[in-house]
């Protein structure tokens, strides 16, 4: 029996490892802020530059779930280093990029490459730390997790508005430098037996033209009208071709590109969904809060992220407890409660209206933080629970997948549910008014100081964005019970969680 492999410097090999992540995770959305600037820069409209963000999430949400296949076929250390050094070179050209067809080519790379990055790092902290101090290391992936995503666009609009845009891309090469070196020089003798799996090409491809189809709905639905557009449409019906094509292709295949048998496995199959359904709500938080601070209590960029930000405080400052004594705990308990300190939040942001004041959007957004330095560990700590050692790169892959997809997902819909609401509220209220009540004469009298079509312009302000308050806190409410309910979900998983430490030739990638 193979002893366990461990770096020689095990703080400096997490470091490295977590770095690595907290880069990849920080770029999908440093650059959401700077859209603005980089469209001018390089001469297109802002809708164009959307693409920035796009190609990034599409080559992303492809190469996740090839995880499980490129790490037998060159092992877990050999893909994150070459991941991360593509990572630091695509990140380089785009700062370099010379026009908008060069940059979105660019962050295409720099997402497909990305894509092992988050899972394999997840694979790699399991198999150098022992069972009872796992905890600790999906712990602090859990942390970068949460503040990566919300450090991104503070820091993105920081570096465009103080130095460049080509900065939010450039600060990533002295990072991925230092943790490919290093995770190499630690971790190079790590055993790792080999396959040559053989290419599943209907799998990929279908994969390819099905996620990708998918994720250009997604991204571009709501500007696009969803399916008033011929283009939507279409895209859709060859996402949901390709799609079916590739779930039976893979169930039947003898050598799948995509582990779709994983789901075999109860934990996994619970965890996943549990993890898909709260990282979407969770995103979707994230998404409107800012969006509704800089739109209508008219926030700048910096406050909305000041006003949002306390959200990852509370994850940072426990992890190191969590992690330590979360094995203590059922993880189901931890999750679970969580799930209902985030529902509370959820409901509490129910009741908000136009005239709240900044401290208590930041106290509620601390509050939640709570709740989400509970969650992520405990629940990728029962979805890996009943994996086998081979299996855990790919399932990784597949859940870090799906919990993308349910951020994307969650991000249109959002998009879509508040603005869609919002109409239909200001169609009510307007109703409710009548030129000929003593009560709005008055109203538009005072509004308006004898200047009739300044009233009404002023007076529409006003409805539209009590309207769009209404949609705010019907999606709050609707988030609030989707987390209460995710606490069954969540209960479908068995115990145990934490397994007793296996042979590292199996923990390695092999079958």
């Amino acid at each position: 029996m193979t002893a366990q492999f461990r770096p020689d410097n095990l703080g400096l090999c997490t470091t490295a490892l977590a770095l690595a992540t907290f880069m990849q995770v920080l770029d999908t959305t440093i650059a959401n802020v700077s859209l603005p600037t980089i469209a001018g820069n390089l001469g297109v409209s802002t809708d164009q530059s959307t693409w920035v963000i796009t190609a990034f999430a599409v080559s992303n949400a492809i190469a996740l779930p090839l995880t499980g296949w490129l790490t037998r076929r060159f092992g877990e250390v050999r893909l994150f280093v070459a991941a991360t050094l593509l990572f630091t070179i695509a990140s380089f050209l785009c700062g370099i990029a010379f026009s908008m067809g060069s940059l979105v080519g660019f962050r295409a790379l720099q997402g497909f490459v990305a894509g092992p990055m988050y899972p394999i790092t997840q694979a790699l902290l399991i198999s150098i730390y022992p069972p009872n101090k796992r905890s600790q290391a999906l712990a602090l992936l859990a942390t970068v997790t949460v503040v990566a995503p919300i450090a991104g666009p503070i820091l993105g609009g920081w570096i465009t508005d103080n130095y460049s845009w080509p900065w939010i891309f450039f600060i990533n090469v002295p990072i991925g430098i230092f943790s490919s070196f290093t995770v190499w020089r630690l971790m190079r003798h790590k055993p790792a037996t080999l396959e040559k799996p053989r290419m599943d090409y209907v799998g990929l491809i279908t994969l390819v033209i099905g996620v990708g189809a998918l994720q250009l709905v997604l991204d571009k639905g709501n500007e696009e009208d969803w399916f008033n557009s011929d283009f939507i449409v279409a895209t859709a019906i060859i996402s949901a071709i390709a799609l079916t094509i590739f779930l039976i292709w893979e169930l039947t295949e003898k050598e799948p590109i995509v582990n779709l048998k994983l789901f075999r496995h109860r934990n996994f199959s619970a965890g996943t969904l549990t993890l898909m359904l709260a990282y979407g709500g969770f995103f979707s938080i994230g998404l409107l809060v800012p969006q509704w601070l800089q739109t209508q209590l008219h926030y700048t960029a910096v406050w909305s992220g000041l006003a949002s930000a306390p959200i990852g405080l509370l994850p940072v400052l426990l992890t190191p407890f969590v992690g330590k004594y979360a094995a203590k705990f059922d993880m189901r308990m931890l999750a679970s409660t969580a799930f209902l300190i985030m529902g509370l939040s959820s409901f509490y942001r129910s009741g908000f209206n136009a005239d709240i004041d900044f401290a208590r959007i930041a106290w509620v957004q601390l509050f939640q933080g709570l709740g989400i330095a509970f969650f992520f560990m405990p629940v990728l700590t029962i979805l890996l629970s009943d994996l086998e050692g081979h299996e855990i790169a790919a399932g990784s892959g597949l859940a870090t997948f799906l919990r993308t997809l349910g951020g994307s997902f969650s991000a249109s819909f959002t998009t879509y549910l508040w603005s869609h609401r919002a109409v239909i509220h200001h169609a009510h209220l307007t109703e409710a008014i009548s030129p000929y009540s003593p009560s709005t004469q008055a109203a538009v009298q005072q509004l308006g100081q004898g200047d009739a079509q300044r009233a009404a312009a002023l007076l529409d302000r006003m409805i539209t964005q009590q309207a769009y308050q209404i949609s705010f806190n019907e999606i709050c409410h609707g988030l609030g019970y989707l987390f209460l309910c995710l606490i069954l979900v969540l209960w479908l998983a068995k115990a145990p969680f934490h397994k007793a430490a296996k042979p590292q030739a199996e923990t390695a990638g092999a079958h």
